[in-house]
């Protein structure tokens, strides 16, 4: 993984290994060079949320500018009902009453989920077809634009099917994060402070100083991608290392699943990640400080730091089903220092229990969707 800068944007290249390289392009106005990548392909279809309707429209007439590009909206709903089967499917019968073949292009314009759709439509659709991802909010900057994991949502969990699948490009295009809701500039930050624990400390003390993210947001999204440039540069497929991007997720899956999805992702994060502290604390020996510091960040950028204590059965149920678990063996990511990450494989029930009771529900506090 490498990086230049040219004319204020910013190129961060992932190179999976075993499979083609692509750039991270992040700056102002990189959303024009959606042209210049997407010459040449017969046809184009832009999978938006309904949300981007105007934005997909003025893409969509960009493309159709060159001559013998057939460019297309597919419209999904918003948010995480878009990750859902019949969503993949429309997508499906729209590119093959389109005539997609091999040489064409998806592009993913929205958020995470619309991304993370989009995605898994491309790498499906006749084992795999070109797409670039234009993710349109921080959370999908930093965390399910990068990567190549697609996925969509079933009953029993969270991204449980899904397939690898790299993209051709991701274009970031920071013009867009000035608009966003604040309450969605503090969902995506829960994923900038996790990269901030499992690799990049400069992260934390950016956000100390300003836990709106406001003053310091080009840096913080170039770090996080970074993080997760090298990280998966190196495992593209989740054998090994990958698995620290999944710090505080465990339970963060589990809360998503039993709140039927109306929590945000950031939030459920944020949760997830108070909980892994308290784990690491007892397990991996991390520092009481280093435990502390999680939940004091997270609260004061205002996301929740605590969840329903009458939920702890569902939520243990829900983890079972998680894409770590292995066998009857519950696994977690714990941190053993800043920076420093390790697999914990067959957490009793027990002890979970006490960790949770310790870390997020000590007064059975309930948060709502937009917390």
């Amino acid at each position: 993984m490498s990086a230049t800068k040219v004319s204020d944007v910013v190129r961060i290249r992932v190179a999976p290994a075993g499979d083609r390289p692509y750039e991270v392009a992040l700056g102002e106005g990189v959303l024009g060079e959606l042209r210049p990548l997407a010459a040449g392909r017969t046809r184009v279809a832009v999978i938006h949320p309904r949300a981007l309707r105007t934005t997909a429209a003025s893409v969509v007439a960009e493309l159709r500018g060159d001559a013998g590009v057939e460019a297309h909206v597919i419209e999904v709903p918003d948010g995480e009902e878009a990750k859902q089967l019949r969503v993949a499917g429309t997508c499906w019968d729209t590119l093959g009453r389109l005539g997609f073949t091999r040489d064409d292009l998806v592009i993913g314009l929205g958020g995470g989920t619309t991304t993370d759709l989009a995605g898994y439509v491309a790498a499906s659709w006749l084992r795999g077809v070109d797409v670039i991802q234009v993710p349109t909010t921080l959370l999908g900057m930093v965390d399910a634009a990068v990567g190549g994991k697609t996925g969509i949502d079933i009953d029993a969990g969270k991204n449980l099917v899904g397939a690898f699948h790299q993209p051709l490009a991701v274009l970031c295009d920071l013009a867009v994060l000035g608009s966003l809701p604040a309450v969605e500039v503090q969902a995506g930050l829960a994923e900038v402070v996790k990269a901030g624990f499992i690799a990049d400390p400069r992260i934390l003390d950016l956000l100390e100083a300003d836990p709106t993210g406001a003053a310091h947001l080009p840096e913080l999204v170039e770090r996080s991608i970074r993080v997760k440039a090298e990280v998966v540069s190196g495992d593209p497929r989740e054998a090994g290392r990958r698995e620290i991007l999944n710090y505080g997720h465990t339970l963060a899956h589990a809360i998503e699943k039993v709140e039927k999805f109306t929590w945000r992702h950031g939030a459920a994060v944020s949760v997830g990640l108070v909980f892994a502290a308290e784990l690491s604390r007892r397990v991996a020996g991390l520092d009481n400080a280093t435990a502390a510091r999680h939940r004091d960040i997270l609260r004061a950028i205002g996301l929740p730091v605590e969840y329903r204590e009458d939920r702890w059965p569902q939520l243990l149920d829900a983890m079972r089903v998680d894409k770590k678990t292995r066998g009857r063996r519950l696994r977690f990511v714990v941190l053993e220092s800043l920076g420093q990450t390790r697999a914990f494989d067959g957490a009793e029930p027990d002890l979970l229990l006490a960790v949770y009771d310790a870390a997020v529900a000590p007064g059975g506090g309930v948060h709502t969707a937009g917390a």
